[in-house]
């Protein structure tokens, strides 16, 4: 893969790889990569694959599996740690590829997305030793042990805002233990991903590791329900989620799924400091312009610090600066595509419209000047009283924040609560035991305390209620998300 400019990536065509091949599709048509920070710019074309190209890569997955899976642990492991390695070796060339389609900033966002996909690979890579089963007393006539088998040939669905990320983790937990993979990457971000695959296959056999690009309702939908899949994990929208769940359940395969969040962040009166706010400005994922499905874009407040915290968190939200994603000083970049770009804009115009809230910052975005031309929205803060209301209950997946006012412990567990998601939280409180209190309440999976950062390598991440199913980024979801039980017993006395 050519990898330069977005002046000089302008109309590459690009392919997938299927049995350790780089082919086009099937019916040799194509979709096209956008650029988020230009109108109308087009960046590469990749081929816009259908059942006949799913049902390729498929058969070639089950071609490689049993091979694979009789490849001792310590030699797959050792693959994915030269993987880590080249990987390492071109992270500057992929963190360019990653911002020019994704729009995310490359300082802020996507040198660390390439330097952390490294990092997994090497973390799984060392993992895969750790296949291990258990010893079942049974008494003196019997043996009686587990062992941990790979399920075959998974299916990985990734979403566009964290594209490269969360390939490499479905890549490197499927392939450590023992499994094959076919993956489609989004249709906005492909090109990250199939330079990824170009490294990986100079380190797999052919088939192990297959990747697909296309449309969702073509391409995903295909591999879902392909009848040669035995496992099933998707990253992305709730809704999407619920037809990847149908399609498992028509066949009873095992799903792992990280969906949409409406993340709630607390706000203790002994926290109104400047590291609370920057805390904050964090763990809403301004920097990714609000495209994450951890974004804590629920804020509440106490109501004795709200307006001074809010002040402060409006100071140091101006000081972003918003641009191309490619320049160094750049923040924030631009929305992945027209259509969320149109959707958050509407979102905003919805929150100006409310009679009960207030807008303190941002707005819909500029007409004239440079952030014109591209997908941009600034940062936007609201005020309401209420968690009623559509933008403090739905996944905008911009940078938008809904600031709310509190005064008690109780109540402000209950509106945190009040959600059909439950994947982050963040609770701000120098009280350490009132914050474990509150987080131990809090009905998510995951719960950071005191942290805005992203996730940790080694700990067991995933959602509560709608927002998903399965575990990942640990040795935990591996096991349990890429692997099935089986258990031995043997009659020493026959």
């Amino acid at each position: 893969m050519a990898v330069g400019t977005q002046s000089e990536l302008r109309g590459i065509h690009e392919a997938m790889l299927i049995n350790g091949e780089w082919l086009p599709a099937h019916d040799g048509e194509e979709l096209q990569v956008m650029n988020p920070a230009r109108h109308g710019e087009l960046i590469a074309r990749v081929p816009r694959a259908r059942e006949a190209d799913v049902d390729l890569a498929v058969r070639s997955s089950q071609g490689a599996f049993p091979g694979w899976r009789a490849t001792a642990p310590l030699a797959r492991g050792k693959a994915l740690v030269q993987i880590a390695q080249a990987l390492g070796e071109r992270s500057e060339d992929m963190a360019r590829l990653i911002a020019s389609e994704t729009g995310n900033a490359i300082r802020t966002q996507s040198r660390p997305e390439a330097k952390t996909s490294a990092d997994i690979f090497r973390y799984f890579g060392g993992l895969a030793g750790e296949l291990k089963g258990d010893t079942v007393p049974l008494g003196d006539n019997y043996v009686s042990y587990t062992v941990r088998e790979p399920w075959g040939v998974v299916a990985g669905i990734v979403p566009w805002n964290s594209p490269v990320q969360l390939s490499a983790l479905k890549i490197a937990m499927a392939l450590a233990a023992g499994n094959t993979l076919v993956l489609k990457a989004a249709e906005d971000a492909p090109l990250g991903v199939l330079f990824m695959a170009e490294l990986c296959q100079d380190h797999l056999p052919p088939g192990v590791l297959n990747v697909i690009t296309g449309y969702g309702e073509e391409c995903g939908a295909a591999l879902a329900n392909h009848s040669g899949i035995a496992k099933l994990s998707f990253t992305g929208s709730t809704e999407v989620g619920k037809s990847i769940m149908r399609a498992a359940a028509n066949r009873i395969l095992p799903v792992s799924l990280e969906l949409g969040g409406k993340s709630p962040a607390i706000v203790f009166p002994d926290s109104d400091d400047d590291k609370t706010a920057a805390g904050v400005i964090q763990g809403m994922r301004f920097t990714r312009q609000g495209q994450s499905c951890t974004a804590g874009s629920r804020l509440f407040v106490h109501e004795t610090i709200f307006d001074s915290f809010l002040a402060r968190l409006i100071s140091m939200l101006k000081e972003l600066k918003i641009g191309s994603p490619l320049a160094e000083e750049t923040d924030m970049g631009a929305i992945i595509n027209e259509k969320q770009f149109k959707k958050v804009c509407q979102y905003i115009e919805e929150g100006i419209d409310t009679q009960a809230s207030e807008l303190l910052l941002g707005g819909p975005p500029p007409k004239e000047g440079a952030l014109a031309e591209g997908n941009f929205v600034q940062p936007t803060l609201f005020k309401n009283s209420s968690n009623d209301w559509r933008l403090a209950r739905e996944e905008i997946f911009g940078p938008v924040l809904v600031a709310i006012p509190w005064s008690e412990d109780a109540k402000v567990i209950e509106m945190a609560n009040q959600s059909h998601y439950g994947l982050a939280a963040f609770v701000w409180c120098r009280d350490l035991s009132r914050a474990l209190r509150t987080a131990h309440a809090i009905e998510s999976g995951w719960v950071q305390v005191n942290r805005g950062g992203g996730q940790i390598i080694g700990q067991s991440y995933g959602g509560y209620k709608e927002s998903g199913l399965g575990r990942e980024f640990s040795l935990e979801g591996m096991l349990d998300g890429f692997t099935q039980t089986k258990s031995i017993t043997v009659d020493l006395s026959h």
